[in-house]
């Protein structure tokens, strides 16, 4: 009903100001005061309702520019998929599922807030109005939350299902944070905008509001100076005696009952006909907005196919982003066309309703002084009609005195509609200030802290920035909103001291427009008047401020609470990286130890005199069965595998052939040419099998060709090491050198369990065991590993090796071992690459060779 007569307000919501729940709200809290106040609180409480489809219309672009987003890293992520692969949809499937779970949530708890205070629909107060604001903001908050959760578990995500690498999930969620803050900026600034349109279609309301109210105090207005007329010519007749009390009392109750049903009547079928007008443009626009929401949907499809995603991802989503830019104007014009139609409708009923009404006055006048008065009294029809002008002119005099204190008072409403404009726009810029604050200060709380640890890597650095960056706009942009509705519920607070100062400033013009004909008294009951605008306004000033200021706690309390959580989130992530990176710095430290201990290892079994090239040798022939056994068993499996999978294709094409020959459709075609078909399908199908059969092991004879290579490798090493143990026998034949005895290496390897063995493939298991048999003949013992056993977490280095003179009965033992020493070895190479030794298989070798040299000295 906004929009009746205000065609210069463009976009104001005619059909929301219509609905008797909108216009009746706010009447309980405040009965005594004039309507301006209801009017008023029904403006804000729609104001607050449009940040709400505000925020609702900001998060689901926000959602689909989220998955248009992940799209294009998935396809950075997984290049040879495409878009209609399986994986690549279960991914995405998964993400998509997750958001429309989170705005079912939402849109649940929204609505079990909008019940709060429905027990009677037309009617709702203040403090209703506060609760709701409070739990929409906590509920978009935990929605907020929530969003962020998901976009944190996509890496674990990608990870966990999927066996994506780590690096490349890494990779991907900072591509996908770099994206969405990009798409963030872009929704700030729409924000900014529609929140600016948002505060003018306010202001249109209220203009064109009180445009409604000027006309219904018309109404009244000239209903009482009609009366006031006739009641003055009646009153002059009775001074003159031509008509008696009696007969003044009935006439005057006649017109003022036919002159307040009339205007009862026309108030009543404006509000009847002019709200069946809004139901009727209510029924077209939804049929138009629906029209338009299918061809808006039509357009995003047809882009989101014909863009390349593939290009620029700024330019795409810039333009991914004006294209629902454009649709949202679209559809504000809409809304807007539509209320223009309903606003020359219902303008063209109040000049019609107008209109009747005047002809009704005009024609009880004419009834009471050319019919009712000649009968009453004995006054001719001259004189009636004199006093039916002088009546007319009266009320004349009186209208204009009204209309130019209408003027007074639409001046005045601009006026305050002005300062209301410009108290939105400090408030904004208040805003606009605090977020500024906010950023600063959560910005030198990141870097300080990154400064203070150190170490991290840069990559590290930037993703952590990048993920704070993220959440604080994203949380920024709610606050936004949020210092929005806390201003509007300020003014909501203000707008009954508001409303009395207004009135009392327009009582203070009308006094002044008649202060020419105004008495000493009058003229002090002015000078009160003033002293009492000047004292309303100083009050409304003081509550302002206090108002003002109590809200605007409760904005940087919520501020504080989202601080907090942001907090929360970036300590998480920092925690996690400093995780990752100690677990990074240990395996390099524990592979420098396994590094350390394997050289000690290889220079001690080539100077130690119980390692000869015949028990070297038979420990590499025991590695080689192992490695060869390994490969004999995956060969098989594999041949096993693609027996059975050519078995099930070829049972598959039997029975497909079966079904073709037992076809009684077909039977008259196959009679004719079956054989050359058959015979031409089944090649094709033999090639198509080989074709398979050559793709699907193609991944197989690759491994296996590594195997072979690694098995060339370790020949050419055998080689090299029976060599070098050669050389060093032939030396220490020549000159025998003491006996060795190596102290225990701190750094010594980590022990492998028999259940991380059995996890182990079979490759590795050959290499633990050659690493284990190799200490044990070269008398190495595996130690327990101690990497963190210094003062600053660093692994000592292994110490020497110390000689002491052979016991005399070994000194005449020249040759060392003899063939038959049971100790085993392996090649060097295999010593530099072996990541893990088992403790417990150590000490058994080392004891089981401890006896076994012990039985060989007693039996010489």
């Amino acid at each position: 009903m906004a929009t009746w007569i205000a065609p210069c307000a463009p976009g104001v919501a005619v059909n929301d100001l219509c609905m008797p729940q909108n216009l009746k709200s706010g009447v309980r809290m405040h009965r005594g005061l004039s309507c301006n106040v209801d009017l008023d609180l029904c403006i804000y409480n729609l104001h607050l309702k449009d940040l709400l489809h505000l925020d609702t219309a900001l998060r689901q672009e926000k959602h689909m520019m989220f998955i248009q987003i992940f799209k294009m890293c998935l396809l950075d992520l997984l290049p040879k998929k495409k878009t209609d692969d399986e994986l690549y949809q279960k991914i995405l499937s998964k993400q998509e599922n997750d958001l429309e779970e989170l705005e079912k949530r939402l849109q649940v708890r929204l609505s079990n807030t909008e019940m709060l205070g429905a027990g009677d629909s037309e009617y709702i107060t203040l403090a209703d109005v506060e609760k709701k604001e409070r739990e929409y903001s906590e509920h978009l908050i935990a929605n907020m939350e929530a969003f962020w959760k998901q976009m944190e578990n996509i890496q674990h995500f990608l990870v966990d299902q999927f066996k994506c690498s780590s690096s490349k999930a890494r990779q991907l969620m900072m591509t996908l944070t770099e994206r969405m803050i990009a798409a963030e900026g872009l929704l700030r600034d729409s924000q900014d905008l529609q929140a600016l349109d948002t505060l003018e279609r306010t202001m249109g309301r209220a203009h064109v509001a009180k445009t409604i109210e000027f006309l219904k105090l018309q109404i009244r207005e000239e209903t009482r100076c009609h009366l006031a007329a006739i009641s003055h010519s009646l009153e002059l007749l009775t001074v003159e005696g031509k008509l008696s009390g009696r007969q003044r009392e009935e006439l005057l109750t006649q017109q003022h009952k036919a002159f307040w049903e009339e205007a009862e009547r026309f108030g009543r079928e404006f509000v009847q006909r002019g709200r069946d007008l809004v139901k009727a443009s209510l029924v077209h626009q939804a049929e138009g907005m629906a029209r338009l929401t299918l061809a808006q949907q039509k357009e995003q499809r047809s882009f989101l196919a014909t863009a390349p995603q593939t290009a620029d991802p700024e330019e795409f989503l810039q333009g991914f982003h004006e294209v629902l830019e454009r649709q949202r104007l679209s559809r504000s014009d809409l809304e807007e066309e539509e209320n223009v139609r309903a606003t020359k409708a219902v303008a063209a009923l109040c000049q019609e309703l107008y209109r009747s009404t005047m002809e009704t006055f005009q024609k009880f006048v004419d009834v009471l002084f050319l019919q009712t008065l000649p009968c009453v009294t004995d006054l001719s029809q001259a004189e009636c009609e004199y006093l039916r002008q002088e009546a007319q002119e009266n009320a004349a005099q009186q209208l204009e005195k009204l209309d130019r204190f209408r003027s007074q008072q639409w001046k005045l409403f601009q006026d305050l509609l002005e300062q209301e404009k410009q108290v939105w726009l400090e408030e904004h810029t208040l805003s606009t200030v605090l977020q500024t604050h906010l950023r600063d200060d959560q910005d030198s709380i990141i870097h300080r802290v990154l400064g203070q640890l150190g170490g991290l890597s840069e990559e590290s650095t930037q993703c952590i920035l990048q993920g704070h960056d993220l959440l604080l706009r994203s949380a920024l942009r709610r606050l936004a909103l949020r210092s929005s509705a806390i201003t509007t519920l300020t003014q909501m607070r203000l707008s009954g001291k508001k409303s009395l100062l207004q009135e009392l400033r327009e009582q203070h013009a009308l006094e002044q427009d008649s202060s020419q004909c105004l008495d000493e008294h009058q003229w002090q009951l002015l000078r009160a008047l003033e002293a009492r605008v000047l004292e309303e306004a100083g009050r409304l000033e003081e509550e302002t401020q206090q108002t003002r200021l109590q809200l605007r706690q409760q904005l940087l309390a919520e501020a504080q609470e989202v601080g907090q959580l942001l907090q929360q989130y970036t300590e998480r992530a920092i925690g996690q990286t400093l995780l990752g990176h100690a677990r990074n710095m240990a395996s390099k430290s524990r592979a420098k130890d396994r590094d350390d201990f394997k050289r000690t290892l290889m220079e001690a079994a080539v100077e130690s005199v119980y390692v000869t090239s015949a028990g070297v040798g038979r420990l590499v022939h025991a590695y080689y069965q192992q490695i060869r056994r390994a490969m004999q068993d995956h060969e098989e499996r594999k041949l096993h595998h693609l027996e059975t999978l050519q078995g099930e294709r070829m049972e598959h094409f039997k029975l497909r052939k079966k079904q073709e020959l037992g076809d009684p459709s077909s039977g008259a075609e196959v009679a004719g040419g079956a054989q050359e078909a058959s015979g031409a399908v089944h090649q094709r199908m033999l090639a198509q099998q080989k074709k398979f059969l050559a793709q699907f092991t193609a991944h197989q004879r690759t491994r296996q060709d590594a195997w072979k290579q690694s098995a060339r490798v370790m020949d050419h090493l055998e080689a090299q090491l029976e060599t070098q143990l050669q050389t060093v026998t032939e030396q220490r034949a020549l000159h025998p050198p003491p006996k060795v005895l190596l102290r225990q290496p701190r750094c010594g390897l980590h022990p492998v369990s028999h259940l991380q063995m059995r996890k182990l493939r079979p490759r590795e298991e050959a290499e633990q065991s050659f690493i284990s048999e190799l200490a044990a003949l070269a008398r190495v013992p595996l130690a327990e590993s101690k990497p963190f056993s210094n003062k600053h977490g660093l692994s000592e280095k292994p110490l020497r090796t110390k000689r002491k003179k052979p016991a005399p009965r070994d000194r005449g033992d020249f040759g060392g071992p003899k063939d038959d020493d049971p100790a085993s070895g392996g090649p060097s190479l295999r010593i530099a690459q072996q990541q893990r030794l088992s403790q417990q298989e150590s000490e058994v070798g080392d004891g089981e060779n401890s006896k076994k040299m012990l039985k060989r000295r007693s039996n010489p």
